[in-house]
Parts: C-alpha cells; sequence; structure tokens
C-alpha cells in the first residue's frame, strides 16, 4: 500500500506540474503597479509633490511573465528625466505617449501594455520657498457625556509649508485628514496624516495629537467686580449688591484656577442716563476660556449715581 500510495502521489505530482506549465502557458491580462520616480532634480529645485509616484498598468502576456511581474523584482521604477519633462512655471509633465515608452522600457520584449493610469504623470516644484504654518485638526472629535475637551496639543504644533508663491500666499494653516472618534474619556493620542493639494509638500508629513479630557460640573463664582463704562470724570456708580455672582459650566482641573477677575461684568452709563430707570442692567462681558453657559445671578440691580 506504501508503493502504491508513492506511485499515486508521483503521478499527481506530475499532473499537477503539467497542468501549472499549461495553465502559465495561456494569456492573461493583470494589473501591476509600478514605481515612478523623477530623476536629475538640480540642488535648487525642490519637489512639492511626491518624489516617489505608482502607475497602475494593466499587461498582457503569458502567465509565467505575469506571475514574474508580481512575486519577483521584474517591476523596476521608471525613472523620469526632470529636464526633459519640465514644462517650467513649476512644473513638469509626462504625456501619455511619453509615459507608455517610459514603462515599456521595463517590461520584456513580450508584454503588451493594454492600459495605463493615470494617464499622465504631473510633478511640480520650486525654488525652495517655503512658508512655516500651524497645524489644525478637523474632523468629528466627541468625548463621553460629562465629559469635553479641554485642551488640544500638536507634536509638532507646527509644519513647513513648499509650493509656488501664490499657493504660499493662500495658506495660513495646515489641517489633518478628518477625525473620526467619539465617546472617549480619558485622553485621546493620535497619529494621522496632513491633507493637502499634489501641488504642495509639507514637512513632516504625520504630526501626533493629544485631546485632553476634563469632567463638566456646574459652579457659581462670586464677589465679580461691576465695572462701569461710559462714566463721567467726578461721577461714582454704586450697585447694591456691589458685587455680581455668575453660574456657569467648566471642567473641574479648571475650576480649582478661576478667579472673579476673570470673568468681566459691566453697566452702561450712557444706557442708565437715558432710560432713567429704578435699576440697572449688567452685561456679562467676558469669561475665561473653556468656561460656557455662564448666566449672571442677577442682571438687574439697584444703583446710585454720586458725584465725587
Amino acid at each position: 500500500m506504501n508503493k502504491q500510495f508513492l506511485v499515486f502521489l508521483f503521478f499527481l505530482i506530475l499532473s499537477g506540474i503539467f497542468w501549472l506549465m499549461m495553465t502559465l502557458n495561456e494569456t492573461y491580462e493583470q494589473e501591476i503597479k509600478i514605481p515612478t520616480r523623477v530623476v536629475g532634480i538640480p540642488k535648487n529645485i525642490v519637489l512639492t509633490s511626491a518624489a516617489t509616484d505608482t502607475v497602475r498598468v494593466t499587461v498582457r502576456d503569458k502567465g509565467w511573465v505575469i506571475m514574474a511581474y508580481l512575486y519577483t523584482d521584474k517591476r523596476k521604477p521608471i525613472s523620469i528625466p526632470y529636464k526633459t519633462y519640465d514644462r517650467g512655471s513649476g512644473k513638469g509633465s509626462v504625456g501619455a505617449n511619453d509615459l507608455k515608452k517610459l514603462i515599456e522600457q521595463n517590461l520584456e520584449a513580450s508584454t503588451k501594455v493594454v492600459s495605463v493610469k493615470p494617464e499622465r504623470l504631473e510633478f511640480y516644484y520650486n525654488n525652495g520657498q517655503r512658508k512655516r504654518v500651524p497645524v489644525r485638526w478637523t474632523g468629528r472629535i466627541i468625548p463621553d457625556q460629562l465629559f469635553f475637551i479641554s485642551h488640544v496639543t500638536y507634536s509638532p504644533d507646527s509644519v513647513d509649508v513648499y509650493a509656488s508663491k501664490e499657493k504660499l500666499d493662500s495658506i495660513h494653516a495646515i489641517y489633518t485628514e478628518a477625525l473620526n472618534y467619539v465617546n472617549f474619556r480619558d485622553t485621546l493620542i493620535v497619529n494621522c496624516d496632513l491633507s493637502h493639494s499634489a501641488d504642495v509638500k509639507v514637512v513632516p508629513q504625520k504630526v501626533q495629537i493629544k485631546f485632553f479630557t476634563d469632567v463638566l460640573t456646574e459652579e457659581t463664582m462670586a464677589g465679580i467686580p461691576i465695572q462701569c463704562l461710559n462714566l463721567p470724570e467726578g461721577k461714582v456708580l454704586r450697585t447694591f449688591p456691589s458685587k455680581a455672582k455668575v453660574h456657569f459650566v467648566a471642567g473641574v482641573s479648571q475650576i480649582r484656577d478661576l478667579r472673579p477677575e476673570d470673568f468681566v461684568v459691566v453697566a452702561d452709563y450712557r444706557e442708565i442716563s437715558q432710560k432713567q430707570q429704578d435699576k440697572c442692567t449688567l452685561y456679562l462681558r467676558h469669561v475665561p476660556h473653556g468656561v460656557s453657559r455662564a448666566v449672571l445671578d442677577a442682571s438687574q440691580v439697584d444703583y446710585l449715581i454720586e458725584e465725587e
């Protein structure tokens, strides 16, 4: 039985080899990816587009040739000479016919190129002009209920942007790819790519962002001084009570550092003199960063105007 099994296994393997050879001898179409690179770049030129790109090429050939393209190093990078395809004004372009010829030079003679995507390759450059701009996040960042984002840090907080002068003048910040994180409580750390157009180069390409969270709580701040706007010289406004009280929502860690002087409550003498009412209206002019839903305990108070 062992001999019979070995004989069976031998012929099974032999038939498999014959089947594989016949299969690979058929003609197939397959899409392969071939890297491209711009070469011969002068020292005073900076590529603002990616130095290496990839084209998707659909080829037709025997199966064993296709297998070689997929699983060996036969897909050599396509070298694009900078001087040959420089079109001036910060842009270079390789047309469809030229791109096809460059691809065919790196393929076997029997291989037929069916299609190339993209049909045209473009690269952008400048003479070293750059601008340093801040990084900003974009997307959907929503912590869990009763939590809020107390502050955000970036590492690095700014990046170098290389582009044409016109493009640089229009760029004031570089934004991240769209982020989507919800229902988190602890500090969220995100490593993400920066989003920019093809004719812009950003260094570095990635940043780390930390979203710090805090627990929301309601609090009351009393003893806030009341200031008077547009008060003529020689007059004094006295309010009853003399200090204001504000109800607000903020993070627990922030509340510990808040002081009455961080809030600004005002009354307007011009309004008081025009309306001649028994009470004057108070306005909450300023609240510290991170404080929300701030309202005065009393929006109107008794007052008295005295001559000094």
